[in-house]
């Protein structure tokens, strides 16, 4: 019989007895299950176990000894049904909580007795008990720190995160260094002319004539060059005269 389907019924007869006999009894199969997985483990589990494992076997046949004259039930003993340790981890798990169970439960017997012999037995089988899960606890731990090395699809026994989407960086603009203070224009240059060439009013000549009305653009002128000039003439001559 797989080790978790032992332990679990063991946890069930511990939870269902009520008279002291049957639970030193329990006490006294859970640690010969502690033991006989212990063996198991030191055996046919992972190498970084084994030590540790050898411990809880040792320490789970001290557990043992130490009850007298277990009243065991007809089933027998239910750690010689053990047949297999399937998966490590779940096993540990589920002897650790077991563990706790009989430690709570023997409290409770010497708590209650009047029989100062059924008390130390007590008393030595609670210390068995937690050393055997300072012993699943060390297994648990290696069992962790083996498993942070491995890859996620080995852990959890899948396959990975999906691969994220490839990101296609922008093009990088390269541009020249930039003056402290100085702001950049953000529209097109302006075009450049040379001195005497018409600006934005229109106007040509030297400076200071900018905005000037024409010789053309005055009263009784004709618009021409020929009329420009017969004025001209007119004027100097009405000068000479004078």
């Amino acid at each position: 019989m797989d080790a978790e389907r032992l332990i679990g019924l063991s946890r069930h007869a511990l939870a269902q007895s009520r008279e002291v006999p049957d639970i030193v009894a329990e006490a006294w199969q859970a640690q010969a299950l502690a033991q006989a997985i212990g063996s198991r483990l030191a055996a046919y589990g992972p190498p970084e176990l084994r030590g540790e494992a050898r411990g809880l076997s040792e320490i789970g046949g001290r557990g043992c000894g130490v009850l007298d004259h277990p009243m065991v039930r007809s089933g027998g003993v239910r750690a010689a049904q053990l047949s297999e340790v399937a998966d490590a981890r779940r096993t540990l798990i589920g002897l650790s909580v077991l563990l706790a169970d009989v430690g709570i439960a023997l409290v409770g017997v010497a708590c209650s007795t009047d029989e100062e012999g059924l008390y130390w037995q007590c008393i030595e089988a609670i210390d068995a008990a937690d050393e055997s899960s300072d012993r699943v606890r060390g297994m648990l731990r290696r069992l962790t720190v083996r498993d942070g090395d491995r890859p996620p699809e080995a852990v959890l026994g899948r396959a990975g995160p999906a691969a994220a989407p490839e990101v296609r960086e922008a093009p990088v603009v390269s541009k020249g260094p930039r003056v402290s203070g100085v702001r950049e224009p953000s529209g097109p240059p302006a075009p450049s002319r040379a001195p005497g060439s018409p600006g934005r009013s229109g106007s040509s000549g030297p400076p200071g004539s900018s905005g000037l009305p024409s010789p053309s653009g005055l009263p009784g002128s004709s618009g021409s060059a020929d009329g420009a000039g017969i004025s001209v003439d007119a004027v100097d001559a009405s000068a000479g005269s004078a």
